[in-house]
């Protein structure tokens, strides 16, 4: 309680200062560096609206440093960074022209390790470069499908235990674009609060009803199901073209991990449809990779859309669908992504194949196997050493998605600062991508990521804990009987 009461006595500071800052700069006592109309356009609708950029103005800006970084090296285990300087408060930065060497990279979501210029996935890519080229120039549906892009689909197909897939050279276009391909107007979408920005987006542009149930709060999402079912649309009781259920495998600022076993009972028992979003959980959850699905031993055939991405576990760009043939051929043909956007790059696809063989131990090793060990070895070993600490992490033990929680606006930019004068790359969130009293800084584990290297960061983090002060955790926790699969619905009780 008095974390949360200083926390928003924070915000209040810094409002209230931003507030005289902005006073001084309507008086010219002030630089002005923010956007702002000119005086011959004063009589104009505005285009830009001062309160709606008050944040970015006042708070951002504060710690705009802690965001952006610039890196000249493979994002892996460790990266080089370059250095830059601001001389006006972060408005603008300044290259120094010096390289941070070897800074142990916790921010990258390179799960399996597969981001990397050496081994058999670059070389791979190197000679489908030599022979395809960068690019196709064109649509699946015109000039720009390849020998190549159907290898890939049928290989993603048999990853995920499904009939068919598509792959997308994007993964936020892959949710965006083709959401509103499957549902529209008199359809209903049911969306976890915390859903990814692609899918919420993908729900607005389709026309649907959009109505929200609590994070993973299975009570909720039955009670939307209910109401649904017994009500129908508004005003004329027509029962609902389809109802869809939008989850993820993984969640990325909560570390939480869908109750899919619940979702899917819920599903069958209400007669709707259900879409799981796998960007973080590909690669990175289940014994051999497979996913959520895998990780709690259920049949693919009953998630009616497999959407996932291959920028995380892959190393690679875009993302895919799979699911029954009959889904696949209708996106084939309705999808924005499939009629419109330029298909994947050859080099690409080439790198996903490589790496899902692998994965699959396909390619002769078991190298994809030990490395998806791997990554859950380096998960539990850094979420138990954390909480050992004294830190409040958020998230499923098996998540190598680790979120620390920092709560005060202050903390937010000098954890960053600290942990990168200490060799250590770490992503610092706040509001509005949490709630303004959660901000939080973002671990995410790699199988590239040795014990020694996780060890250097837990002492550093430590050490910055000890500093700023951010152990706040001061009892045990003990999981809810009904509430097994996400951490973050633990209940605090005293030893």
């Amino acid at each position: 309680m008095l974390v949360a009461v200083l926390t928003y006595v924070g915000y209040g500071v810094l409002t209230l200062f931003g507030y005289l800052r902005d006073f001084m700069r309507q008086w010219k006592i002030e630089k002005c560096q923010n956007a702002t109309e000119r005086e011959e356009q004063k009589d104009f609708v505005p285009l830009y609206q001062d309160f709606e950029n008050f944040y970015n103005r006042n708070l951002y800006m504060r710690i705009r440093d802690s965001w952006n970084r610039p890196i000249c090296s493979v994002p892996g285990a460790k990266v080089d960074m370059m250095e830059r300087v601001s001389h006006d408060y972060n408005w603008t930065f300044t290259y120094t022209g010096r390289v941070i060497k070897d800074i142990i990279n916790m921010g990258s979501y390179n799960y399996l390790g597969f981001a990397q210029k050496t081994g058999a996935c670059q070389e791979a890519a190197a000679k489908v470069l030599s022979q395809y080229g960068a690019g196709v120039c064109s649509t699946r549906q015109e000039m720009g499908n390849l020998d190549k892009h159907e290898e890939l689909e049928k290989l993603v197909a048999r990853f995920l235990g499904v009939e068919s897939a598509m792959a997308y050279g994007m993964g936020f276009a892959t949710n965006s674009m083709n959401i509103p391909a499957l549902v529209g107007k008199g359809c209903l979408i049911l969306s976890d609060e915390l859903n990814h920005a692609s899918l919420v987006l993908g729900a607005r542009l389709s026309g649907a009803t959009i109505r929200i149930f609590k994070h993973n709060n299975m009570q909720s999402l039955e009670k939307l199901l209910k109401d649904a079912i017994v009500h129908g649309q508004p005003r004329t009781r027509r029962p609902w073209k389809k109802i869809l259920i939008l989850v993820e495998g993984i969640y990325s600022m909560e570390g939480s991990i869908v109750r899919l076993p619940e979702v899917i009972a819920l599903k069958k028992k209400y007669k709707s449809y259900l879409y799981l979003d796998e960007a973080h959980s590909i690669g990175a959850l289940g014994p051999s990779g497979r996913g959520v699905v895998e990780y709690f031993g259920l049949n693919p055939e009953d998630v009616d859309v497999m959407m996932g991405t291959f920028t995380k576990s892959f190393g690679a760009a875009g993302g895919y669908i799979g699911g029954k043939k009959e889904l696949i051929d209708y996106l084939r043909t309705y999808s924005h992504s499939a009629a419109y956007a330029t298909s994947m790059s050859p080099p690409v696809v080439e790198q996903i194949i490589t790496s899902v063989k692998c994965i699959m131990g396909e390619d002769g090793t078991t190298i994809g196997r030990a490395r998806v060990q791997q990554l859950a070895e380096n998960t539990r070993y850094f979420r138990r050493r954390l909480k050992e600490m004294g830190f409040i992490i958020y998230g499923n033990e098996d998540s190598p998605v680790v979120p620390l929680m920092l709560y005060m606006p202050a903390k937010i930019g000098a954890f960053g600062r600290e942990m990168l004068k200490r060799n250590i790359g770490v992503v610092v969130v706040g509001f509005p991508a949490t709630p303004i009293i959660e901000s939080r800084a973002r671990f995410c584990l790699s199988a590239a990521h040795t014990k020694e290297m996780l060890d250097t960061a837990l002492k550093e983090i430590n050490e910055v804990g000890d500093l700023l002060q951010l152990k706040y955790s001061r009892r045990r926790l003990v999981p809810l009987l009904d509430r097994p699969f996400d951490e973050t619905t633990y209940e605090e009780t005293e030893d």
